[in-house]
């Protein structure tokens, strides 16, 4: 059974950054899931599929993993582009291209 451990970025229903630093251990799906035919659900017999380890920093998660033996891997999070413009930026008089809206 192989985990995965990462850091969750934040959602966009976020304007924070809230829960973005901490580090989950996920376990792989041991099996495919399915698709319940009358009510449409989706459920999978694998149990670990349930289970989400929260841990403080990246080298306290891959300390539980090894300790206990569980092959994992570490995705490390992407850098944000975030460009910051001014809203003042659109009426600077040394703009080369005009102004639309």
């Amino acid at each position: 059974m192989s985990a995965r451990i990462f850091s969750p970025a934040k959602t966009a229903m976020q304007s924070g950054k809230a829960k973005t630093g901490l580090w989950l251990l996920e376990y792989d799906p041991a099996e495919k899931r399915s698709i319940d035919p009358l009510m449409g659900y989706t459920s999978s017999g694998d149990m670990k599929s349930q289970i989400r380890l929260v841990f403080e920093s990246k080298e306290e998660a891959i300390a539980y993993a090894e300790k206990r033996g569980i092959a994992y891997r570490v995705q490390e999070p992407k850098p944000l582009k975030r460009r910051i413009i001014s809203y003042s930026d659109n009426f600077k008089y040394e703009r080369t291209t005009p102004w639309t809206h």
